[in-house]
């Protein structure tokens, strides 16, 4: 087993032998993990007088893991040009032929190279944090407590293999450097926005939180690498010379994934049953343990968040909903429309979201629904109410709904794994454009149909059940 990694491990020497080699690559690397850091100590040593002057100093404190985690993103966001070149660039110098033609697997060689990528802007990083952190420790400014700056340089090392990941990938499908650049736009923005996230989570000091971001960084990054391996073909690579958007052989591609050889819409639906269904099972049953999971989850954040409630105040909601109603001419298709795009477009949320992570957070929509479902029945419980008067506000139209949503997050979760499964007879733009088509198979014939009847029955059916209840 170790004898199998030997290869990958002589291509990371190689590679990196080659980057020190570089000045025009070591400049800027050692500039930002030198003078970035004491930037970065000046910035936070300004910030805390500041604040001081005003009695805020929890203010500067949060600033100071916070202005951490930037001094390591920086280096790994702008060296990420390494990962980028790692065969498109060798493709373009005329470097990559050797390489490509010696007896390695094609994992190997994309690990190898994965490697290099990685481990420079990741020591880089740790080098201008530690430098950081000396000079706040010159300055006398109180260094961060042991458990949060483990958590930071944890969470810098999976961002920068996430980054890496993701580059690597883009670098083994692209056809030259200029178009790996323009697509590590799709990881520099994510990744910065997820910076963002996290800065709003130190300031409000769940630390905790943080964890779990860590977890899920670390399985989206197994993903990317396992996408990359099993879409990487040497050959492919060398006979690719440049990409031309073919939007007919897409559209074509799209209408017999979508079809599936049916005639008729009987034939349609019967792929979707008999074929959809079945392939589906399995993340189902998955999506189903995650909204249990949600509904205990978010009942346990009562305790920590909670809202006293009256039944006065259930017997109002009830009132002023009764007054909705009466407002409501018979048959008005507008209000159910409106519940219908609002379903629709949390779905399609749900989608760009599972598009973008390999299917892992399209989860997110469906979770934070069941966890406040948990959360407000537990209220009510925990105030005296039973928590059935809620679940008649909810479960006439739910029991279409939920099912509608686990179906649709369930084939996104499904068109993840397809991404990262190997494939040798198909590329990486044909595995995108059949997992769509399948997922909008799902969504037109199922999703769609169920959550229109769901709008329907929460519009003139679920207010006149709850009412009933609650009086």
């Amino acid at each position: 087993m170790i004898a199998a990694f030997r290869p990958a491990w002589v291509i990371m020497r190689r590679e990196i032998r080659d980057q020190l080699r570089d000045w025009r690559v070591i400049f800027p690397v050692l500039g930002l993990t030198v003078f970035f850091p004491f930037l970065m100590n000046f910035t936070a040593q300004q910030i805390l007088d500041f604040v001081r002057e005003y009695g805020a100093s929890i203010i500067g404190e949060r600033m100071v893991p916070f202005l951490l985690m930037i001094v390591g993103f920086f280096p790994i966001s702008v060296s990420l040009v390494i990962a980028l070149e790692t065969f498109v660039g060798e493709k373009e110098r005329g470097s990559i032929e050797p390489l490509l033609n010696s007896p390695l697997e094609d994992w190997q060689l994309y690990l190898g190279k994965l490697l290099a990528a990685t481990l420079p802007p990741l020591l880089s990083s740790y080098i201008g944090m530690g430098v950081y952190l000396l000079g706040l420790a010159y300055d006398g400014v109180p260094l961060p407590p042991w458990d949060l700056l483990v958590l930071i340089f944890f969470l810098t090392m999976v961002q920068a293999l996430m980054m890496v990941a993701g580059a690597v990938v883009v670098s083994s499908q692209a056809t030259s450097v200029r178009s790996a650049n323009l697509l590590a736009s799709f990881i520099v923005i994510p990744s910065a926005l997820l910076i963002q996230g996290e800065s709003v989570v130190m300031f409000w000091g769940s630390y905790d939180t943080l964890w779990w971001l860590v977890f899920g960084l670390i399985v989206l990054t197994v993903l990317l690498t396992r996408v990359g391996v099993a879409h990487f073909q040497r050959e492919e690579l060398l006979g690719r010379e440049i990409d031309v958007l073919n939007v007919r052989w897409a559209f074509k591609l799209f209408a017999v994934s979508f079809k599936r050889d049916a005639r008729n819409i009987k034939e349609w639906y019967g792929v979707i049953f008999k074929q959809d269904l079945y392939r589906l099972r399995f993340p189902i049953l998955a999506m189903l343990a995650l909204a249990l999971i949600s509904v205990w989850v978010g009942a346990e954040q009562v305790a920590r968040f909670a809202i006293p409630i009256e039944e006065t105040t259930v017997s109002h909601f009830a009132g002023r909903l009764q007054e909705m109603i009466n407002n409501w001419r018979v048959g008005d298709p507008l209000p159910v429309l409106a519940i219908l795009l609002q379903n629709t477009r949390t779905m399609l949320v749900a989608m760009l979201l599972g598009f973008l992570s390999l299917g892992i957070l399209s989860v997110l929509p469906l979770g934070l629904t069941m966890a406040v479902v948990g959360y407000l029945m537990e209220l009510l419980r925990t105030n005296g109410l039973s928590p059935w008067v809620y679940l008649m506000f909810i479960l006439p139209h739910g029991i279409i709904e939920i099912p509608a949503m686990v179906l649709g997050t369930a084939s996104l979760l499904r068109a993840g794994a397809l991404m990262a499964t190997p494939g040798l007879q198909k590329t990486t733009g044909e595995v995108w454009i059949e997992t769509v088509a399948d997922w909008c198979r799902i969504m037109l014939g199922l999703v769609l149909p169920l959550l229109l009847l769901a709008a329907f029955i929460e519009t003139w059916i679920t207010p006149r059940i709850a009412i009933f209840f609650v009086q």
